[in-house]
């Protein structure tokens, strides 16, 4: 038989920010009706003089959409010094009706955009109605998916704020940017009248009290956000923990909370709340539940204006594959990619 094999480059052409968040959210709502399976990640990591990360995801999702498949991604940091990307994958998706493939293609890209999807959907279930400024904790890669997401499905935001904890200038490049990126590469209307502003260090502790909604997207071990610069009212969607150790704001936060998971089991064990939990700042029983729970209205998001929601996104396999057959549906009928018989 043959299937396509599909290149980044071709994922870019095919995918559609709108169509993943889309995709994303009806996956998050078959989770909370017990159809989908999210199976044991891996994780390992590589010491020495080649360090990196590899790291596996897979589940299965049922209902009507019947996908089941893996992911298997790599960082690997010294690339950048021969310049070489620092973050590779593939997935594999399969029909899980009949356990055939339907197609292998690059992970990267579709990690990138279906985890925009799902920073931004934490936005929509939980932060205040009046939410408008946002402010985003890294520069790198991922944190232009996060924002175009946030502004696709969420246009009332007017400010859009960058704060990179190692480097003013690099903030500052990267806001520069955004415009233009957002615009040509995913498409995003209404710009002119979004406000785009780079925190400095000094500037920092501010303009995060002062926003509605906050984004976390780097690689941090260490708290980012002190407990003290979370005004009341504010919502975190906490992205960028996703393996043990990895840690973005002050756990103190937990305390004062209504925390939230994309999956609680996993979050556990890999997201922002696995050091609250360890350190016993939290229990599992205080997790009021996962967010396709919310987003189906089987429990309550945000309760009170004042409320601080977090919600802990590790990213789920799920995710990838909803997504990853969109780019095959739209493959077939683009006829792009390349067939391979196997």
């Amino acid at each position: 038989m043959n299937i396509p094999v599909l290149s980044a480059a071709e994922l870019k052409q095919l995918l559609a920010m709108d169509e993943v968040i889309a995709g994303v959210e009806t996956v998050y709502r078959l989770k909370a009706q017990g159809e989908t399976d999210v199976w044991p990640h891996v994780c390992h990591r590589f010491t020495g003089e080649h360090e990196g990360v590899m790291d596996i995801k897979s589940g299965a999702i049922g209902g009507t959409v019947r996908l089941h498949g893996a992911k298997l991604l790599n960082t690997f940091w010294g690339n950048a010094a021969q310049n070489l990307p620092t973050f590779t994958g593939l997935l594999m998706l399969f029909d899980a009706t009949t356990g055939l493939p339907l197609g292998i293609m690059d992970a990267s890209y579709i990690t990138c955009m279906r985890t925009g999807a799902s920073g931004a959907l934490g936005i929509k279930a939980f932060a205040r109605a009046d939410a408008s400024r946002l402010f985003v904790m890294g520069a790198g890669k991922q944190a232009v998916f996060q924002i175009a997401a946030t502004l696709t499905l969420l246009p009332q935001f007017t400010t859009v704020v960058i704060g990179n904890p190692r480097s003013d200038e690099q903030a500052e490049r990267f806001a520069a940017s955004l415009p233009h990126r957002l615009a040509s590469e995913f498409n995003v209307q209404g710009l002119d009248g979004v406000a785009f502003r780079a925190a400095r260090q000094d500037t920092m502790a501010d303009l995060v009290r002062g926003s509605d909604a906050i984004i976390t997207i780097t690689p941090a071990t260490q708290p980012l956000i002190p407990d003290e610069w979370v005004a009341p009212g504010t919502h975190l969607s906490c992205v960028g923990a996703d393996m043990p150790g990895k840690e973005e704001v002050d756990p103190a936060l937990f305390k004062r909370a209504r925390v939230f998971a994309d999956d609680l089991e996993q979050c556990s064990h890999i997201g922002e709340m696995e050091l609250p939990l360890a350190q016993g700042v939290i229990s599992r029983d205080d997790v009021v539940g996962e967010i396709g729970d919310v987003l189906q209205g089987t429990i309550p998001g945000r309760v009170d204006s004042n409320d601080v929601t977090l919600f802990d996104a590790t990213g789920l396999a799920l995710l990838d594959l909803i997504t990853a057959k969109q780019a095959v549906d739209r493959a077939a009928a683009a006829r792009l990619g390349q067939q391979v018989e196997i």
